[in-house]
């Protein structure tokens, strides 16, 4: 792998909140342009501290990278401020479909655009191709984002984002809470933008089954630390995936009780 081909490399970080509670214990992983990568594991395996970490946000809540390097477009994001890497194009949609409740769905839109100073010709553009992709916030545009529903929500704040220009999309957990052809209405519409954009993605997603159909590569992390690795549709043929994913281990046949003798 070109080092010129890697977007965002990760490299045996370590993390902890208030210098007392390690989270993260060694993950690695690399991202290539034009990639979609999903990062795998079961509730607490560390998926969010490594998506803050990567976006500089650990230090908001206390936290802090103890060991490694995180690097995007080779440089240490350590050495950056938030917004400076949403400047710069690193982009990042927090779990839980953050939207400004008391905006209509096209006022959250236009603040992706002003967050990077966009002309008024750039935002009109680009809010033309958010809707393109997805056809019912056009038709909710003029609705407060508090009165929509969850799908609309999580799809009003990827637009969002998509209005800050990204060269890397981050999504925590796009799939929560929401029916199941909602999210693969949203994972198909991520990977158009992965197609015809050439949108890189990182993903961090509880559930395996959609994000290995649609995902190129995958990073499956357990107790904070990366334990396997691997392109999506080798994982999504292993058996392990599911144990490693649900946190669950292959356990040992127990031993047979005896029955006693009959007297």
């Amino acid at each position: 792998m070109a080092n010129d081909d890697i977007l965002l490399s990760v490299d045996n970080v370590h993390a902890t909140y208030n210098h007392a509670i390690t989270a993260l214990h060694g993950v690695s992983f690399k991202l290539r342009r034009g990639q979609i990568l999903a990062l795998l594991g079961a509730n607490g395996a560390g998926k969010t501290t490594t998506l803050k970490a990567v976006s500089n946000l650990l230090p908001a809540e206390r936290g802090q990278v103890s060991a490694g390097t995180i690097r995007f477009e080779g440089v240490d994001v350590a050495r950056r401020r938030p917004g400076d890497l949403v400047r710069a194009g690193l982009v990042q949609v927090l779990e839980g479909r953050h939207c400004f409740r008391s905006l209509t769905v096209e006022e959250n839109l236009v603040s992706g655009g002003i967050g990077r100073s966009a002309s008024g010709g750039e935002i009109k553009a680009d809010l033309e191709q958010v809707y393109g992709y997805f056809p019912r916030l056009k038709e909710k545009r003029r609705t407060l984002s508090g009165l929509t529903s969850g799908g609309e929500q999580q799809m009003t704040a990827i637009g969002r984002a998509l209005m800050s220009r990204p060269r890397l999309l981050v999504l925590d957990e796009p799939s929560m809470g929401l029916a199941p052809l909602v999210v693969q209405d949203i994972f198909l519409t991520l990977r158009r933008l992965n197609r015809d954009a050439g949108l890189t993605i990182l993903v961090a997603e509880q559930n395996s089954a959609v994000a290995l159909k649609y995902a190129d590569e995958a990073t499956v992390l357990e107790n904070g630390v990366t334990v396997l690795a691997g392109s999506a549709t080798e994982l999504r043929q292993r058996e392990d995936v599911r144990a490693f994913y649900l946190g669950q281990k292959p356990q040992p046949l127990a031993e047979a009780t005896p029955i006693p003798a009959v007297a």
